[in-house]
């Protein structure tokens, strides 16, 4: 199976989007660390989509991120898009409990970065993923709700999830569907 699971920064689509391709045994494949270099440099558009080909040749993955100029590539060969679109106070909620554990924690963003999220940037300064998540919300509710009603991608199967109950029955729709495969 082939997912791109989208959202705002906050949202919780990485926590998702690693609980799928666990479950699904399937590759995980976090946008950011194909974008982000070393010193919180990002890759040319080039670069980065080089590297997303290569990642979405597998049979099948879960990829994590949003990176709208990538949309093509993306959603080239896609099943199945799960948009994370949790309210506005728990995504906000989310992103500030986030930045604060990784500032508290120091821990390195994607390996080999050495990028870390501090007090000062996360609360503190533009680049601030708390000011990105307050600006990119409602920007992107209405981008992906056009999205689905966009006919363009009727061929796509989209599925929005609104809270975390409906992504626990997400997640076990999926057994299920797994399980009658087997047993057919």
């Amino acid at each position: 199976m082939k997912i791109n699971v989208i959202g705002t920064s906050g949202s919780g689509k990485s926590t998702l989007s690693r609980r799928l391709a666990a479950q699904l045994n399937v590759p995980y494949i976090e946008m950011d660390s194909l974008y982000w270099l070393p010193d919180w440099q990002g890759r040319s558009d080039e670069a980065m989509n080089s590297l997303l080909v290569a990642a979405l040749e597998k049979p099948g993955w879960v990829l994590d991120g949003n990176y709208n100029r990538t949309r093509d590539l993306k959603w080239r060969d896609v099943e199945v898009i799960v948009w994370v679109d949790y309210g506005f106070w728990r995504t906000l909620r989310q992103a500030v409990m986030r930045a604060a554990r990784r500032a508290w924690k120091k821990e390195e963003l994607w390996a080999g970065t050495g990028n870390r999220e501090s007090f000062r940037r996360s609360f503190f300064s533009r680049e601030s993923i708390i000011i990105w998540t307050l600006k990119t919300w409602r920007n992107n509710r209405r981008r992906y709700a056009a999205d689905m009603a966009n006919p363009r991608y009727q061929h796509l199967r989209f599925v929005r999830i609104t809270g975390p109950q409906q992504a626990d029955t997400f997640l076990a729709s999926l057994t299920k569907q797994g399980t009658d495969h087997a047993t057919h």
